[in-house]
């Protein structure tokens, strides 16, 4: 543990980063997997990583191939049947093929269905569909492919298609396909507001004393005669029963006024005379800060906080898209550089802080997804919107270009954030 805390800053921020970032991810992805798998539907890998080479182990009950990739920032699951686009008409009559020949290449199947407009190309993609929904799968050493399904006693190519297409994403209707589209960001959500009600509940929330933490030198208070470890009692002869009266009183005073300070030191009692100083904005100033200590909150309060919190950062991604905040919202943003850096110093601090920053990570990400912009969850669940209003599925061509641009966008605000956050970490350290 103390080879994790006295790490150098960057190779700290580099490992935090990774780890959070993948248990972040895999939350994410989780909730799509537990979905897709409550609905039966087929599911083909859960991993940890971004796609590429891979330690995986196959499941043999389930046919799900688990593991990690060669870069394991993140995660993924894939999930059969989310190709985009109007389904391929000859689809029914290739697997048909496929299951009464038992194997067959694209070439054959170019030409068995070369009068209905099949080249090798489109061969080549029916194939790749049927493999995708988990109705066939190439060979080793061959270069065709064999089917997985059997044909039942008078089942037709439309029958025996319908059977496999009800046990892929494209075959589920259409609120299901949108309950596995939002599975992610609601397991984001519940993970934060978990973390939060648990940590209020149980080691509680950070409350400010009357018990005097700091005393500026040269202030107010230490010409005063106050020091660190007095408790403040009253204020001008008033008795104050929390910190937030101590702020309220010095605020509603005016820069050189005495204020009379009734403090407790050693089990005694004292009263000091403040000569109040001058902020830089004008205001008054003391010249103290409290100690700060945890106050476990009510369950029901904590879960009440949390949901409110969780409100606060719909607001504050909301920010984004309006021109009049945005460039405060855009200078309070970080990318996964800042993240980075930023869970390191959580997670030097202790195991509670760590799983803070986790619970406002999980939130930020679950809200993020949520926006209407493909290819985040959020778009994808409008296009899905759309072709239940349509009533047809929209072009594969129109799909892929309304997530590349979404993409473009997206990337470009994280290029940005990443630059800020290389000159403000790195740069200027």
């Amino acid at each position: 543990m103390s080879l994790l805390a006295n790490m150098p800053t960057g190779i700290a921020a580099v490992f935090w980063g990774v780890v959070t970032f993948s248990i972040l991810v895999l939350l994410h992805e989780g909730g799509h997997f537990l979905a897709a798998r409550a609905f039966g539907v087929k599911v083909h890998e859960f991993m940890l990583g971004l796609p590429g080479p891979a330690l995986r182990r196959r499941s043999k009950r389930s046919g799900i191939s688990y593991g990690v990739t060669a870069i394991p920032l993140g995660g993924y699951v894939r999930i059969a049947g989310m190709e985009p686009g109007r389904e391929d008409a000859l689809l029914g009559a290739a697997l048909g093929l496929l299951v009464d020949r038992g194997r067959i290449d694209a070439a054959d199947l170019a030409e068995l269905l070369a009068d209905r407009g099949a080249d090798k190309d489109r061969a080549s993609s029916l194939l790749a569909t049927l493999e995708d929904w988990g109705a066939a799968e190439p060979m080793k050493d061959w270069p065709e492919y064999r089917a997985l399904v059997e044909r039942g006693p008078g089942e037709s190519d439309d029958e025996l298609l319908a059977g496999c297409r009800s046990k892929v994403y494209r075959g589920q209707p259409a609120w299901k396909r949108v309950t596995i589209l939002a599975a992610g960001v609601l397991v984001n959500l519940m993970t934060a507001i978990l973390i939060f009600t648990v940590t209020l509940s149980v080691w509680g929330q950070p409350t400010a004393t009357l018990t005097l933490d700091v005393v500026q030198n040269g202030s107010a208070a230490a010409k005063a005669g106050l020091k660190s470890g007095d408790i403040i009692a009253a204020i001008d002869g008033h008795a104050v029963s929390g910190w937030d009266a101590v702020l309220t009183s010095v605020a509603a005073s005016q820069p050189g006024r005495r204020m009379s300070v009734t403090y407790v030191r050693s089990g005694q009692k004292a009263t000091a005379i403040a000569l109040l100083g001058r902020k830089t904005d004008g205001h008054a100033v003391l010249g103290v800060g409290p100690r700060v200590r945890n106050v476990p909150v009510p369950p029901l309060t904590a879960l009440k906080d949390s949901i409110t919190w969780t409100g606060m950062v719909f607001v504050a991604i909301a920010q984004f898209f309006n021109p009049k905040t945005f460039s405060t919202a855009i200078g309070g943003a970080r990318s996964v550089v800042g993240i980075s850096y930023e869970v390191a110093n959580a997670a030097k601090a202790g195991p509670l802080q760590y799983a803070w920053m986790i619970a406002l990570l999980s939130l930020s990400l679950g809200v993020m997804n949520i926006l209407p912009i493909p290819p985040l969850d959020g778009g994808k669940v409008l296009m899905e919107v759309i072709e239940k209003v349509a009533r047809r599925p929209i072009r594969k061509e129109l799909s892929y270009a309304i997530s590349g641009l979404g993409t473009l966008l997206l990337f470009s605000l994280i290029f940005y954030l990443m630059y800020a956050d290389v000159v403000r970490y790195i740069v200027k350290g």
